[in-house]
This record gives structure tokens, C-alpha cells and sequence, in this order.
């Protein structure tokens, strides 16, 4: 197998390592001949190499009009100088050092390139500086409670801090670290400010950091706050108020067996009853309800089918506190059966919805009541017809489980467990 080539005219590779004597120059002719080590090659000679025998071979380029294996065609160039090495090294050294001076149009434009730039160093120093005024979360934590306790804040400046603050403390990490510096102690006094913007924002805030946050329910209760969240539901707050309250309660009684055991100690049920029976807070009627309707299933499926939220070494005692909680014996005697069902009369699915997952989850202690409540019976009956209506058609639309026809499967087995 041979590799062919040629030789460009007018150049030629010359390396530092060359003899710095002359190279012995090769002669060609039309005939291949080997090239011994170390001669010189004129430029425009055709240079091949056999890759079986390993040696290099040359001769003249071909005639124009003849032509060589693979179509190549050339011509000689007979009047190209031949050099040697030192002569060449020399001639290199002087191109190197024939330095190109910039005209002034070049320079300015290179000037102009430069300016849009900013040095490497200088991007170094900003990114540095950048880096060591960036705040951690549990920095800006604290620079916010400062502003807060600032007696030069204005109303304003600690209600936008309390507002930042709710939006860190969702983090469970970032709530934890807000009982070290303070924080949920803060905004538990804060519940008994006299201004309401406050009241809100601060029980916004500890809704937040309660939910699904074992350790900032444990503070809570110890620092108090079960009671002054009865106290602002229990008594005369704007709606705002009242509806933060009310989250922030849900938060701390949720999975939380010692919490519940607190709130039906204090009263709970009778504030929440309250809250339902005031007027104008259809809205709280509705959460107050979704709050009992949730204790009651976390209970039940913590105690029949041991699906405890936290499964860790406290669990036996986190059984033996749910099974304390006497829920709905209590929503039994407060009446409670009585007043669910009249969140049916309402015209909002969502409402309904609601009301009858609470109907069957009270069905224990409020089965004969309900039995013997011709009006419930009669509101069931048209609820079942409206929505058999509307779940027929949504299986005309293809759709075999939608919300209607899940809304009537809740209607079907209030009335079936009523026979």
C-alpha cells in the first residue's frame, strides 16, 4: 500500500532539532527513487510513502495532460530555489522579529473594544464582595424581627416584615431557627396587639410555621398560643382576623393528639360553635367544620388502621393521647349533629361537599338523630336527584368518575346508612 503526496510549492517544515549543516538536496527525475534519511526535497517534487517497505520514494510531477493513479495531474517547478536548514531557521527569526506596528485607526478601535470590557481582576473583587454580602435565610430572619421591635418602624414597616417572615417560615428548617432567635415567641405576643392588621399577619405567620412542623407545635402549646388563638376567635375581630386565627388553629391541632386534648380542655368546641352560629361568617362555618371532620379521620385512621403521619419510636404514645381525644362524644353533646346538616342548604358544590364527608364521619354518635330529621331526609332526597342529573351528564362527556358522580356516591351512602 503507498500513501502519495506533493510538496507545496515555495515552502518547506523546518524544525529546532535539524542538523544545523546542510542537507544533502535530492535529485529527481521522471522515475521513482527512495529518499535516504536526511535529504532535501526540492518543492514541487511528488513525495510517496510504502507503507509495506516503510520508505519514502520521489520523483518530477507529471507532464500536464498525464495523469497518475487517482487522477492527479501537476507540473514542475523548475525554477523553485532550494534552501538549507540554517538558511531557513534564519529567514523564521527574522519574520518573528519584524514586529506589525498598529496604525492609529487600529489602535482606537482596539481601545474601543477594551472599554466595553471589565477586567478580569475587577469582576474578581465584585464577585467577591457580592459573596460576602449575601444574607442566609437566618439572617434575613433576624434583620426582620429587628425591624419589627424597631420603636422608629412605622405600621407599615412591621407589617411588610411580618409578611417576608411568613414566606421564610414555611421552610421547616427556617421555623425551627425562628423559635432560636425569638421569632415564634414574638409573634405569639403579637396575637394581643390592638392594632388588627397585626393581629392577622402575625397569626398568618404562625399558621405557616406550625404546618406539618412537630417542633413548632411543641413550642407553641408551651408558649401559649392555643389560648390567645381561642381568645381572638372567641371574642369581637374583623373577619381577616378571625380566618388566620382559624388557620393557624388547624395547623397546631393537626396531627397533634396533646394539642386536641388542650383545645377540648379550654373550651374549643364551644368557641367553634360560636363561630359557626355568628352571622355574616358563612366562610368560618365552613372551615370550622373542615377542622372537627379532619381530627376526626386522622384519629380514626391512626387508631383502626395505624397509619400514623410520623411512624417513629413515639408512636405507642402518640396511640394512647389519640385515644383520649374524645372528639365526637363532645361534638355529640354540643349539638353538633344539628348543625352540619345545615350546610347543605347551601347553593356551592365545594360547601355540600364538605357537609356531607362531616354527616358520615359524625354517623356513629348521630345516627338516630339523624334517622328521626325529617328535614335532612328531604334535603338529602333533592341533593340525590340534582346531582344524579349532573353525573349523568358528565358520563355523556366520557367522564366516569367526575365530581358529581362523586358527590352523588356521598349522597347514596349518607341515605343508605340512614335505613
Amino acid at each position: 500500500m503507498v500513501v502519495e503526496g506533493s510538496e507545496p510549492d515555495g515552502e518547506a517544515q523546518v524544525s529546532d532539532d535539524e542538523d544545523p549543516e546542510d542537507l544533502e538536496v535530492f535529485q529527481p527525475t521522471d522515475q521513482w527513487q527512495e529518499l535516504r534519511p536526511g535529504q532535501a526535497v526540492p518543492a514541487g517534487s511528488h513525495v510517496r510513502l510504502d507503507l509495506q517497505t516503510g520508505k519514502r520514494e520521489a520523483k518530477l510531477q507529471d507532464s500536464p495532460g498525464e495523469e497518475e493513479e487517482g487522477g492527479r495531474q501537476g507540473t514542475v517547478n523548475t525554477e523553485s530555489q532550494t534552501f538549507t536548514a540554517q538558511e531557513l531557521k534564519k529567514a523564521l527569526k527574522h519574520f518573528k522579529e519584524a514586529a506589525v506596528v498598529p496604525t492609529d485607526e487600529e489602535k482606537e478601535a482596539a481601545e474601543a473594544l477594551r472599554a466595553q470590557f471589565r477586567p478580569l481582576d475587577e469582576l474578581k473583587r465584585d464577585m467577591e464582595v457580592l459573596g460576602m454580602m449575601m444574607e442566609t435565610d437566618f439572617q434575613i430572619m433576624s434583620r426582620l424581627l429587628q425591624q419589627f421591635n424597631s420603636s422608629a418602624a412605622s405600621l407599615e414597616e412591621r407589617v411588610s416584615a411580618l409578611r417576608e417572615l411568613e414566606y421564610l417560615v414555611h421552610q421547616v428548617d427556617n421555623a425551627q431557627d425562628f423559635i432560636t432567635i425569638g421569632g415564634l415567641q414574638l409573634v405569639i405576643g403579637t396575637l394581643n396587639s390592638s392594632e388588627a392588621v397585626l393581629q392577622e399577619h402575625a397569626a398568618l405567620v404562625l399558621g405557616s410555621a406550625l404546618s406539618s412542623n412537630p417542633v413548632v407545635q411543641v413550642e407553641s402549646v408551651e408558649g401559649g398560643a392555643l389560648q390567645k388563638l381561642l381568645l381572638l376567635l372567641a371574642t369581637e375581630q374583623p373577619l381577616p382576623v378571625k380566618k388566620k386565627a382559624l388557620f393557624a388553629m388547624a395547623s397546631l391541632l393537626r396531627h397533634f393528639p396533646f394539642a386536641q386534648q388542650r383545645f377540648l380542655k379550654l373550651g374549643g368546641l364551644q368557641v367553634l360553635e360560636a363561630l359557626f352560629l355568628s352571622s355574616g361568617g358563612a366562610s368560618l362555618r365552613v372551615r370550622a367544620v373542615t377542622l372537627l371532620y379532619d381530627m376526626i379521620v386522622e384519629k380514626e385512621l391512626i387508631l383502626q388502621h395505624g397509619l400514623d403521619p410520623v411512624p417513629d419510636a413515639s408512636h405507642e404514645a402518640r396511640l394512647r393521647q389519640y385515644a383520649q381525644v374524645s372528639l365526637l362524644p363532645q361534638l355529640a353533646e354540643r349539638g353538633w349533629c344539628g348543625l352540619v346538616p345545615e350546610l347543605l342548604a347551601s347553593p356551592e358544590h365545594d360547601v355540600r361537599e364538605k357537609a356531607l364527608r362531616a354527616l358520615l364521619a359524625m354517623m356513629p354518635p348521630c345516627r338516630e338523630l339523624y334517622r328521626g330529621d325529617r328535614a335532612l331526609a328531604g334535603a338529602l332526597s333533592l341533593l340525590q336527584e340534582q346531582y344524579q342529573g349532573l353525573a349523568e351528564s358528565e358520563r355523556g362527556f366520557g367522564d366516569e368518575d367526575g365530581y358529581f358522580g362523586e358527590l352523588l356516591g356521598l349522597v347514596d351512602s349518607m341515605l343508605g346508612k340512614l335505613r
